[in-house]
């Protein structure tokens, strides 16, 4: 009999970390955009994709270095609140925004860059503030790329794995992933219960990819 409780805490995880990573990307994306200095736009770009090309377990390793009992944020945590971030439930969180933020950013930087540059000076002109023109400018002419952003980044933070184990540790009812129940079983020897979850995560994969193209595809029509 399936274990079902790796899927309710990915579940729950991805869906808070999307909430964190949806509105995180989109006011980057916008701040990287809004800088005129190419050479403090590279920097910081670089910055917040870099997490996109290492290793997740380089990544964990960084965030267990900071959130870690012994880190500047674990410590500060454990001291005033008694609380400890890593191998807890919240650092599946972590892991998750961490992970999954580079492709909410880059979706939205890249979408926002479509939008023609005339809407953006008209608004201006006709005395609409940054605050508006963000949201009624740049985020309805870029839905699409947003929306596949946000897709993308909730299917990685379901699927992350690498700095999760680091972070978070392979609790069981508490920060056992289904990828870690996957490496979790397959260690074990047990085949059948790692194809069970493996199964799993490929529907939820391939509902997501399918969701993002139906709404890509339906939006794109709207508009012609």
């Amino acid at each position: 009999m399936i274990d079902w409780t790796p899927l309710f805490i990915s579940m729950k995880t991805a869906s808070i970390s999307i909430v964190i990573t949806f509105f995180m990307g989109l006011l980057v994306a916008w701040g990287i955009i809004m800088i005129k200095n190419n050479t403090t736009k590279v920097i910081l770009d670089g910055v917040f994709t870099l997490s996109l090309v290492l290793p997740p377990t380089v990544v964990g390793f960084f965030l267990l270095y900071v959130f870690g009992v012994k880190g500047p944020i674990g410590s500060f945590f454990i001291n005033f609140f008694a609380y400890k971030i890593a191998f807890s439930w919240e650092a599946t969180v972590i892991a998750a925004v961490v992970m999954s933020f580079p492709l909410m950013y880059r979706s939205a930087r890249g979408a926002f860059e479509q939008v023609d540059p005339n809407l953006v000076d008209a608004a201006r002109t006709l005395g609409m503030s940054e605050w508006k023109i963000f949201w009624k400018v740049l985020c309805a002419n870029a839905l699409p790329g947003i929306i596949s952003g946000g897709i993308l980044a909730y299917a990685r933070g379901l699927g992350e794995f690498g700095a999760t184990a680091m972070l978070a540790g392979n609790i069981a009812d508490l920060t056992r992933t289904l990828p870690i129940a996957v490496y979790s079983d397959v260690a074990a020897g047990n085949m059948g219960s790692a194809f069970n979850y493996v199964v799993i995560i490929i529907i939820i994969a391939f509902v997501a990819i399918f969701f993002m193209n139906y709404l890509t595809i339906r939006q794109g029509k709207q508009w012609k």
